[in-house]
């Protein structure tokens, strides 16, 4: 595998794990704190009152998570900010997340789009490999896979795994009738959009 191959196979996992949180994002019933001083009260709120807690959260000192809350500091650099989104967005209302996911991984399945190379069959037939647009529900057994892998912390490559079988047993192998055993490659994500 070049050097090129595998930087492209990390901004295809990086478009799920995105995917992912953008579905999780649309879930949410009340929009998240958007000022660092919110944002830093909530997080304080769940680390039980810990500034320190929320400073190593952040990779900060303990000091500045102060001037925030404080009201000093009001405008956090870039890294801090994004820091900031991400971690209050990972705590932001749970019980809705896990209740999406229970419903998910239990009747509802989740719904990919993407747009990515596809590779079936040898080249020269109907089947050869090319880019797709693609849009298509994966069973609830599909779906818990893939959310159970997250949540126990997988590696990205196992994710890319579990969405590229999901995909490929509910569009092209059809839930297993006809092309049981047909195997389907998986690359060059353009873009992915996932839906609870």
């Amino acid at each position: 595998m070049t050097a090129d191959d595998v930087q492209r196979a990390a901004r295809t996992r990086a478009k799920i794990l995105d995917g992912l949180a953008r579905a999780e994002r649309l879930l949410f019933t009340r929009p998240a704190p958007t000022s660092a001083r919110a944002q830093m009260k909530f997080l304080r709120t769940r680390a039980k009152g810990s500034t320190r807690a929320v400073a190593e959260r952040l990779g900060v000192s303990r000091k500045t998570v102060e001037r925030y809350l404080s009201g000093a500091s009001k405008r956090p650099h870039k890294r801090l900010q994004a820091a900031l989104v991400q971690e209050t967005e990972s705590e932001w209302q749970p019980q809705v997340r896990a209740q999406a996911r229970q419903r998910a991984a239990s009747s509802g399945g989740l719904v990919i789009s993407c747009r990515a190379y596809f590779g079936l069959g040898p080249e020269g037939t109907s089947d050869a490999g090319r880019v797709r647009d693609i849009s298509v529900a994966v069973s609830p057994s599909h779906a818990a896979a893939i959310l159970a892998a997250r949540e126990d912390g997988a590696t990205e490559s196992d994710l890319h795994d579990a969405v590229a079988e999901a995909i490929a047993d509910a569009y092209f192998r059809q839930g297993g009738g006809g092309r049981a055993g047909l195997e389907v490659k998986f690359a060059d994500v353009e873009w992915l959009d996932i839906r609870f």
